[in-house]
């Protein structure tokens, strides 16, 4: 049984999904296909991206990042949700979900696979439509009305933005990680003394380093980002359903 299951590989599950995993919860990431993100010709309005970027190489490099933070990644869709147990953090209670492949138990579940909500329409989460389509109803951090099922990004009727799904994501994950008693404070790597230096022990989920560690970070990173961005990605956006279809 996993910790967190997180319904939906697009930007906001993902994201989710790192943070969780971070913080050493067994994490699986379903994703039922491609992210709506990959119709976007170029990816815009997104700090540190001053000249925007490749909408579909960006989901490929965050995938990898949370496949690299311990995230476990399958390609399937959920079809139901079940639950047994009071509260989440009753250690009988059990989130069992249906897919179309398998089948899959966790602790706490996070729906992020916009516009999919059905799967939920066995609980008592509560949907609200939206022309065509349905929102979850969600409270503070993406926290939904049934204990340990939360739901983030387009899905809880936050903006079409992806940088806003990946800060709500990375919210809800946050709250995951709270609400599991896991010992957590900031996810922060600080330099060397930050916190030791004023006679702190270094917080849970914080690390302190010296300088030639942070530059062995940084060489680090910016080998991996070269590596990432050395060659065109020539994979083509999706075109929309309706136009596809004519």
């Amino acid at each position: 049984m996993y910790d967190c299951i997180v319904v939906g590989g697009g930007v906001a599950g993902l994201s989710a999904g790192l943070f969780t995993a971070r913080a050493e919860l067994d994490t699986l990431v379903v994703s039922a296909g491609e992210s709506i993100l990959a119709r976007n010709a170029s990816l815009e309005n997104y700090p540190g991206l001053p000249a925007g970027f490749d909408a579909r190489r960006y989901l490929s490099i965050v995938r990898d990042q949370a496949e690299a933070t311990g995230c476990t990644v399958v390609d399937d869709r959920i079809e139901s949700v079940g639950l047994t147990g009071e509260t989440a953090g009753d250690q009988d209670r059990v989130v069992r979900l249906a897919g179309v492949d398998d089948d899959y138990e966790a602790r706490r579940v996070v729906a992020a696979s916009w516009p999919d909500s059905e799967y939920l329409v066995g609980t008592e989460v509560e949907r609200i439509q939206r022309g065509s389509k349905y929102v979850v109803s969600v409270g503070r951090a993406g926290r939904t009305a049934v204990d340990g099922i939360y739901a983030a990004g387009r899905i809880a009727d936050t903006p079409h933005q992806a940088i806003v799904a990946a800060g709500h994501g990375a919210t809800v994950g946050l709250a995951v990680v709270q609400d599991s008693d896991t010992p957590f404070y900031h996810d922060w790597v600080a330099p060397q003394g930050y916190f030791t230096g004023r006679d702190r022990n270094v917080p849970p989920a914080c690390d302190e380093i010296e300088a030639d560690e942070r530059l062995a970070h940084d060489e680090r990173a910016r080998t991996r980002l070269a590596q990432d961005l050395e060659e065109p990605f020539d994979d083509e956006p999706t075109q929309h359903p309706r136009v596809a279809d004519e």
